[in-house]
């Protein structure tokens, strides 16, 4: 989805730690359990790469995502891109939340390259975006988007990387809403509390998008995106299927294991994107009231 022109954007909700250094490896997220899933299917302890990670994130210096002012900057630059997304969503959840009598605490956004400190751990590129509840914080490295088209077949178009950004945002609305933790007391399987917690957050980012162009600038009261097409649709399908485990798994070893799935096949991630699209409705994203998510 591209953004109204106009809209103004708030780069403070965004800390750049580009050119940091790098760090360990740290499960989670979007295609974060890829480094683990293709261990796991080699035969490797997963826990071994698991203790990598440090006890907590390493002190740097942060700055904001730089030149990042409008929507036409978040057209033209994916850094402005990821702040856009990040800006509509912290306008869009706690509204959505209040009606449930929920509070919902913003929270932190980081940019990185190669790898940084978070407060599960030192984390790499190489885990693709993901967050952490420890610190409320959701990690991006711009480049896991072009990996995400060169290596996984997705679409390269806008929604395609504002609903990377909206899925992560769903894992900080499990937090809140204390379903996160589902995860790790069932972390494998085709119907795992793993894979279940992934295709919620799936179904979150999807009802964002529902009402993505509808959500306004509080600053100008425009909507921070422009009106849905078919092919914005097809971008975030597209998405969402080229991290589903079934796809990964086929391009790392050859072959399809669903005992080992930790994030959902690339149908079950579409379907749940889809559910939380065309309802519009949060209570319809309960992956775990399901026999089969």
């Amino acid at each position: 989805m591209s953004f109204n022109d106009d809209v103004r954007l708030d780069p403070s909700q965004v800390q750049d730690r580009r050119g940091m250094g790098r760090g360990a490896k740290v499960g989670g997220g979007i295609g974060g359990g890829l480094i683990l899933l293709i261990a796991a299917l080699l035969g490797f302890n997963p826990q071994l790469l698991e203790g990598l990670a440090g006890a907590g994130p390493e002190t740097q210096s942060q700055g904001t995502a730089p030149a990042c002012t409008t929507g036409a900057d978040a057209d033209a630059r994916l850094d402005c891109r990821i702040t856009g997304t990040v800006n509509s969503l912290n306008v869009f959840w706690p509204a959505y939340l209040r009606d449930y009598g929920v509070q919902y605490p913003q929270p932190k956004t980081v940019i990185f390259s190669g790898g940084t400190g978070t407060g599960c751990g030192a984390a790499t590129s190489e885990v693709g975006p993901f967050y952490c509840p420890a610190d409320t914080t959701a990690y991006f490295d711009p480049g896991f988007f072009q990996e995400l088209v060169d290596r996984f077949g997705s679409s390269g178009g806008p929604l395609a990387q504002e609903y990377v950004v909206a899925h992560e945002f769903g894992h900080h609305i499990q937090s809140v809403l204390g379903t996160i933790d589902r995860a790790q007391q069932d972390p494998q399987g085709p119907e795992s509390g793993a894979v279940r917690t992934e295709l919620q957050a799936d179904c979150y980012a999807g009802l964002w998008v529902r009402y993505a162009s509808t959500t306004p600038d509080p600053a100008t009261g425009q909507p921070f995106l422009e009106p849905l097409t078919q092919q914005d649709l097809n971008d975030a399908l597209s998405a969402a299927s080229s991290v589903g485990d079934d796809r990964i798994q086929k391009a790392a070893t050859g072959r399809i294991s669903p005992e080992a799935w930790t994030h959902g096949s690339s149908a079950q991630r579409q379907k749940w994107f889809a559910q939380g699209y065309k309802t519009g409705d949060i209570n319809q994203c309960d992956t775990f009231a399901v026999a089969t998510p």
